[in-house]
């Protein structure tokens, strides 16, 4: 089975794409959902993470999501600890959820942080989905009701897009000047062809 890693900045519209994708009928599986339910689900990782950041990290409503944004985004060095402890997860999870959509001719996973995490690596192709980052500082404003500094912060964890665009074996457009169907499709007919 045929594996494809989707990937982009924030805001560039990575949803939207695997969102086209699933109707498509190629299943999706979303890293960032999945390690959002991870660390308030996993035993090993709240244990990890608690020790690690201290036990306020966690209350009764689960993980405070606020207060590890805070740490991680301006510590790098805490940053890479945290992804070595949801990763691997994300990893088995992704494993067993492979195994249940054998069926498909091809899957996604889609990962903000591909390439940083290295599960590339395990992919048959990766696609980039790219737009200027004026473009999307403002879409995550506007989603997210963040301020524009911050979102400039947490790009600033991630790779550029020079770097994500020279990594990919495709690249997505979606800045509004080139329909983004056509692109998919066009991925979607060679990565056919290709199984």
């Amino acid at each position: 089975m045929f594996k494809l890693g989707l990937t982009g900045g924030i805001g560039s519209g990575k949803s939207l794409i695997s969102e086209i994708f699933i109707r498509l009928g190629i299943p999706v599986f979303n890293a960032d959902i999945e390690s959002k339910k991870i660390v308030n689900s996993n035993r090993d990782v709240i244990k990890l993470l608690s020790n690690e950041f201290g036990k306020d990290l966690y209350s009764d409503n689960g993980l405070n999501k606020q207060m590890l944004a805070e740490i991680i985004f301006n510590d790098k060095i805490a940053l890479q600890k945290v992804n070595q402890i949801i990763h691997p997860k994300v990893r088995d999870y992704f494993k067993v959820w492979m195994d249940k959509n054998h069926y498909a001719q091809y899957v996604i996973e889609e990962a903000a942080i591909l390439f940083e995490s290295k599960a590339n690596f395990d992919m048959d192709f990766t696609i980039n989905v790219h737009a200027d980052e004026f473009i999307r500082i403002d879409r995550v404003v506007r989603r997210d009701n963040m301020d524009a500094e911050l979102v400039k912060r947490r790009m600033e964890n991630q790779l550029s897009d020079k770097e994500r665009i020279a990594l990919a074996d495709f690249t997505i457009y979606n800045d509004g000047k080139q329909m983004v169907l056509p692109q998919v499709l066009e991925i979607h007919n060679k990565i056919i062809k290709s199984t």
